[in-house]
């Protein structure tokens, strides 16, 4: 839907660029450019051009400049040099704004159609504000709306405009994302926002005046061609659902907004009911008398019935593997399946589940990587080599030809990007927290990921030094046991375990001193190991400083129970969330980055895209 908007702006507003006038939907306005182009204005084009051109090449210039909005300088540039120009069309206001304001009036008569519309405001209005706000979620992670308030103060908002003869109020993106890339970091930037533009449409008329429309035709078409995104099209496309997303842009572009939403609606729909009936379940039996159920398609309620004869047709006693080739598993299925699997087992026979990641993930919303006893459906205690050798064999399965090409390309080396030192803890998975594959970390994992003993001083020898690791992390996570023991007086022992944690002695003692970042970590509500576990993390950073690798250092902090990753802020002395949109300049994880007494690189950026 977004990308339709963002079309049929663009479209639209390049009539404009070229000296004409602007359409009303995407037909007009496609139909209108040929004559735009015929009659072509050369001040325009020159004026929307310098506008494009500002906005594609603002970013790449140093830091110290892009603080300014390039929208901005690219608007008082072509302002300036329309001066130059006799024939600009330029804006017209018509009046203050204050003159515009006016009490409503009831129509006279198509009170259907009055209703019709105001429904389709209604709900246009509601889904873009709604989109809007999901769309702020993912460029600020960290954010979270309150969508009942925010339709409550769209309600209201709109309430007030309309009677005074305003137009209908929405959360639109580009003002949102306007406000994100700005730095914004409250409600206040909203409301700001509103008073920046009170101000140029009450005080500063003669200003906005000046500008020409064809500078802010070529900002539009920026705006508009920034909503077609590449990357959620080839999101679409991987996911097969290309076709519901050309199909919603056209019919936006082409016929209207609702219009639109509702054709991609339908056809998400019709797919949806296609998926769920295409299951294709088949048996095979070996020689040696084994089974192998191949489960393809989409596994829903619907294809129930016919899993059911599958399943019913696997002789009594006879050890069976399904095999789930799906790309959708939902509840029912997956319950009637472990359901038959108990009843199977119960003749004496082994049934062994293989699923893909994907699948895996539908079975148990949320769950996202299952334990082998989740995915294999029994419990492993007592079966800890079986369990493992599943997972072996799931892996040459599922896995292995995916990541075959990749492993081939490494065979001969690696090149890592960063390094990092973690608990040993089974709950602490380095390349699933920093979203990361084969060769991109380096891992040292220990009991308490303390930088001690020639082992880890060997490792981060060799990659600083050999591999030429630019960054090294250290990540403690909540609920260690080599904190708690060290709490409970397990370093005065004399077992392996005890003289491991002698080393941490001195993280111990700088706790009970009352060091900042365990006063910071009560004050967030965090639990005794919990703070010793980031006063840990403080004190190893500072032992990987004082070996004076070369390497930058970074600490995180992976809280198991929320499954998210916190990072040391050294300058505030306490350990928060990213909240950075990983790659801009100027954003917290700069900040933070510099706390450690470095920028952030593109490798901590990296390790921090979580």
């Amino acid at each position: 839907m977004l990308a339709g908007i963002g079309a049929t702006i663009a479209l639209g507003q390049l009539n404009v660029v070229f000296g004409g006038q602007a359409q009303t939907g995407g037909v007009n306005s496609i139909a209108a450019l040929p004559g735009a182009i015929a009659n072509l204005s050369w001040s325009a084009l020159l004026l929307g051009g310098i506008v494009i051109a500002i906005m594609l090449t603002w970013n790449r210039l140093p830091a110290t400049l892009t603080v300014v909005p390039a929208a901005l300088v690219a608007i008082v540039t072509a302002t300036v040099v329309s001066l130059a120009f006799a024939d600009v069309v330029r804006v017209q206001l018509g009046g203050s704004l204050l003159d515009a304001l006016s009490l409503p009036a009831l129509p006279e008569s198509n009170w259907g159609g009055v209703l019709f519309g105001m429904l389709t405001i209604a709900l246009i209005a509601s889904v873009e504000s709604l989109l809007s706000a999901v769309a702020v979620e993912r460029m600020k992670p960290g954010t979270r709306t309150d969508t009942d308030r925010e339709l409550l103060g769209q309600g209201a908002a709109n309430t007030v405009s309309g009677m005074i003869g305003g137009l209908p109020i929405t959360g639109v993106i580009v003002r949102s994302a306007a406000n994100v890339k700005a730095g914004a970091e409250t409600r206040a930037s909203a409301v700001l926002h509103g008073v920046w533009i009170a101000l140029f449409a009450i005080v500063l008329i003669g200003v906005i005046e000046l500008i020409p429309m064809a500078a802010l035709a070529g900002l539009l078409v920026m705006m508009g061609v920034g909503l077609v995104k590449p990357a959620e099209i080839r999101t679409a496309r991987q996911h097969g659902e290309l076709a519901i997303y050309a199909a919603t842009l056209l019919g936006v572009v082409f016929l209207n907004l609702l219009e639109g939403v509702v054709i991609g609606l339908v056809l998400a729909g019709l797919m949806l009911l296609w998926r769920a009936v295409r299951s294709r379940p088949h048996l095979e039996q070996a020689d040696d008398g084994s089974c192998e159920l191949v489960v393809e398609g989409s596994l829903s309620f619907l294809a129930v019935p016919r899993l059911s004869r599958e399943l019913n047709s696997v002789p009594r006693g006879c050890d069976v593997t399904v095999r789930l080739v799906t790309d959708y598993l939902d509840h029912a299925a997956y319950d009637h399946l472990l359901a038959w699997k108990a009843r199977h087992e119960g003749t004496g026979a082994t049934v062994t589940v293989i699923e893909p990641e994907q699948a895996r993930r539908a079975a148990a919303p949320g769950a996202g990587f299952l334990t082998w006893g989740e995915w294999q459906g029994r419990e492993t205690e007592g079966h800890a080599s079986g369990t493992l050798m599943a997972g072996v064999a799931a892996y040459h399965d599922n896995t292995s030809e995916a990541i075959l090409p990749t492993m081939t390309g490494l065979a001969d080396g690696q090149s890592p990007s960063a390094m990092m030192i973690t608990c040993a803890d089974s709950r602490v998975l380095p390349h699933v927290i920093t979203h990361s594959g084969p060769g991109d970390v380096f891992t040292v994992q220990n009991v308490g990921n303390l930088v001690v003993g020639p082992g880890t001083a060997a490792a981060v020898e060799f990659a600083t030094g050999t591999l030429d690791v630019p960054i090294v992390a250290v990540c403690g996570h909540s609920g260690c046991g080599a904190m708690q023991g060290l709490l409970a007086g397990g370093a005065s022992g004399d077992s392996a375990l005890g003289q491991w944690l002698r080393e941490a002695r001195p993280v111990l003692r700088a706790y009970e001193n009352g060091h900042p970042v365990a006063v910071a970590a009560a004050r967030d509500g965090f639990g005794e190991a919990d703070q010793l576990a980031m006063v840990n993390v403080t004190m190893q950073l500072e032992m990987l400083r004082a070996q004076d690798s070369g390497a930058e250092v970074l600490g995180l902090f992976y809280d198991i129970r929320s499954a998210r990753v916190l990072v040391l802020d050294e300058a505030a002395g306490r350990f928060v969330e990213p909240r950075a949109d990983v790659g801009t300049g100027g954003s917290d994880l700069d900040r933070i980055a510099a706390g450690h007494g470095h920028g952030a690189t593109a490798a901590a950026r990296r390790l921090l895209k979580v």
